[in-house]
């Protein structure tokens, strides 16, 4: 089944240039075929192609298909983004097949990449939304200080998982389902002592993810997999 991404679907009954595209130059579609739709806002739409050109896709909604949370909660990764950009995409991309609501990229100060365009990261988000057949966009935040970050208000549990030495318990043995989790990931260099101590005395708690030597995204990665897992 392919999905189409429509952001504005309740404004407009076209498809966005890219996909329509795609819709009707890659796969070939034409007027009469039916479509699958997502807002990224909670739902799918069963829709008919009335209008097909070069460019341009029209098209019909015959029914609105809400899919229900897959997950009771608000998964939020926040990480210093990996000098290899591919790297970055590629945590984005497992980490919405997987399930996430928020990923924000922080500037620390052993960042080995001071910024970032999101712009790609976006769309990497939104084909893997698609693929992975769920109806909710995760949000992508610009990159952002780790100071600035770290004083902002959020709900639920905050976490930093770090490899300094110190009282560190196991992600797994402190969230509990339903609650939203906020899981912050250092550089490769990892977080300063110093961006520790302000984390923790702005409520973050200090996690493990295990025993073994992780690198950034694969720490993100298995950061949002353990809060899945545990709110299935």
């Amino acid at each position: 089944m392919h999905v189409f991404y429509t952001p504005n679907i309740g404004t407009s009954n076209e498809l966005p240039e890219e996909e329509a595209l795609h819709c009707v130059r890659t796969l070939r579609l034409g007027i009469g075929d039916e479509i699958t739709l997502t807002d990224g806002k909670g739902c799918f739409y069963k829709a008919q192609i009335t209008l097909s050109t070069n460019k341009r896709c029209l098209f019909s909604i015959n029914e609105t298909i809400f899919q229900e949370p897959l997950w009771p909660c608000h998964i939020h990764i926040a990480m210093a983004p990996t000098k290899n950009m591919d790297r970055n995409e590629w945590l984005a991309e497992k980490a919405t097949e997987i399930g996430i609501d928020e990923l924000s990229f922080l500037n620390c100060r052993f960042s080995e990449r001071k910024t970032i365009k999101t712009e790609r990261v976006e769309k990497i988000i939104i084909s893997a939304m698609k693929q992975s057949l769920k109806a909710r966009l995760p949000k992508l935040n610009e990159m952002m200080d780790f100071n600035r970050f770290i004083a902002q208000e959020f709900k639920g549990k905050k976490y930093i998982a770090h490899c300094h030495e110190g009282i560190k318990q196991p992600l797994k043995d402190l969230v509990k389902r339903g609650e939203d989790a906020l899981v912050m990931i250092g550089p490769e260099g990892d977080f300063s002592k110093e961006e520790v101590k302000k984390a923790i005395e702005c409520g973050f708690v200090p996690v493990s993810l295990g025993k073994s030597r992780l690198r950034t995204e694969t720490a993100a990665l298995v950061a949002c997999h353990t809060l899945n897992l545990i709110n299935q």
